[in-house]
């Protein structure tokens, strides 16, 4: 099977939700013996310098990227207030990468064109006009629901502006969700939302996977005082308001105070001015780190305290890949059906995340045995390989229903 994946912003390095889906089932795709292209774009906001790709990164047949200047204007982002169009959506339109993405079509006879982003959408005429190939929206979330959930977790003017836009987004995510050929959602939740919102053609679950054997589990951090931590990408509005509101409302009144050999530790890239300047007690910032999964490994206990958001998130797999226990909101465990008190533990309220910890210190030894089924829960649940097969099934009953004459289907 011959499979053009587009992208929004390049998958690589791994330090993304997004990234981690992206390059996992590509992976998988490319050992289970199909033909994988990528087309993505290399944005203003997440550029990556192709030629820093490491050897391992060899799944694809095909590599191409397009330079798009995404990078939110005042002017523009003031001028669209008085625009019917989708502010979000309108800063992905480009004419080069439309060229290219004809180009490409052009060059190769495709069974399936995955586009990785409702964000892609406009670029649909362009695929039926020149490829007969079924065309997939792998949905990593319901995306303008993410963007109502961090309006109400914003400032009175940001909740205004994003008032006013989110609205055209989710008219745009409607408009096109029959234009697709197949649906792929991250999680049945997603699923479930876009057939509330109309979705009539054909849907799937197709989950984040991750490779175990890329994920070393060290114990030792079971043996050490507890710590937390924190990892994630700090450009992203969700990370940013839970991340605070945890400092704010858990950390500093309650956590600090009852357990003061407690320490927290936080990383993550591009991290706005105020936590680059944090200066609470016990609490350390450690900017962008170079392996994520070694940053994990140091502490036993992973933090999510996700207020906004959608999908999934690849952060508690991988934390979960490494054998730590991830305490999170139920809002960041979305899609995850790990049970609480044995694979994970959950916190809505900064009440609920003190008696968590709590609880931590309480296991005493048993903490490292919630560790241990964490990741086989992980294993067990979402193999990378597994997900794949699942997905190329779906796409082999698409492909011979919409081309039955079709000869590159194996």
């Amino acid at each position: 099977m011959k499979i053009l994946q587009i992208c929004n912003k390049f998958p690589y390095p791994l330090k993304d939700g997004a990234a981690i889906a992206i390059t996992y089932l590509a992976k998988a795709f490319d050992e289970l013996g199909h033909e994988v292209t990528l087309l993505s774009m290399n944005t203003s906001k997440h550029w990556f310098d192709t030629a820093g790709l490491p050897p391992d990164f060899d799944h694809y047949k095909g590599l191409h990227t397009v330079y798009i200047d995404n990078r939110i204007r005042p002017l523009p982002a003031l001028k669209n207030l008085f625009s019917a169009r989708s502010y979000h959506i309108e800063r992905f339109e480009d004419a080069a990468f439309a060229e290219k993405l004809r180009e490409i079509l052009q060059e190769t006879p495709f069974d399936i064109v995955q586009l990785e982003s409702v964000y892609l959408a406009p670029y649909i005429s362009v695929i039926r006009k020149y490829s007969s190939a079924a065309v997939v929206l792998r949905a990593h979330n319901v995306e303008y629901e993410i963007w109502e959930r961090v309006a109400a977790n914003s400032n009175p003017l940001k909740r205004w502006y994003l008032n006013k836009i989110t609205p055209r987004l989710k008219q745009y995510e409607v408009a096109h969700l029959n234009k697709y050929d197949l649906v792929a959602g991250i999680t049945e939740r997603d699923i479930a939302h876009f057939q509330r919102l109309g979705l009539e053609k054909p849907a799937v679950v197709c989950p984040i996977g991750v490779d175990s054997r890329d994920y070393f589990v060290d114990d030792r951090c079971f043996d050490q005082p507890l710590s937390l931590s924190f990892i994630g990408s700090l450009d992203w509005m969700p990370n940013q308001d839970g991340l605070k509101w945890f400092l704010d409302e858990v950390w500093q009144p309650l956590l600090a105070p009852q357990f003061p050999n407690l320490t927290f530790h936080i990383a993550g890239r591009t991290a706005p001015g105020w936590l680059r300047n944090l200066n609470v007690e016990r609490v350390t910032f450690h900017g962008e780190v170079p392996d994520a999964a070694d940053f994990i490994n140091q502490h036993a206990v992973m933090v999510v305290p996700l207020l906004s958001g959608g999908g999934m998130r690849a952060k508690i797999l991988e934390g979960m890949a490494v054998g730590k226990v991830v305490l999170s909101t139920r809002i960041g465990m979305e899609g995850i059906d790990a049970q609480d008190g044995r694979e994970c533990l959950l916190a809505d309220t900064p009440e609920d995340f003190a008696a968590a910890v709590r609880s931590c210190y309480d296991r005493g030894p048993e903490l490292r045995q919630m560790g241990h089924m964490a990741r086989a829960f992980c294993v067990e649940n979402f193999d990378n390989v597994e997900v794949a097969k699942r997905l190329l099934l779906t796409y082999r009953g698409l492909i011979r229903k919409n081309k039955p004459e079709h000869s590159a289907v194996n």
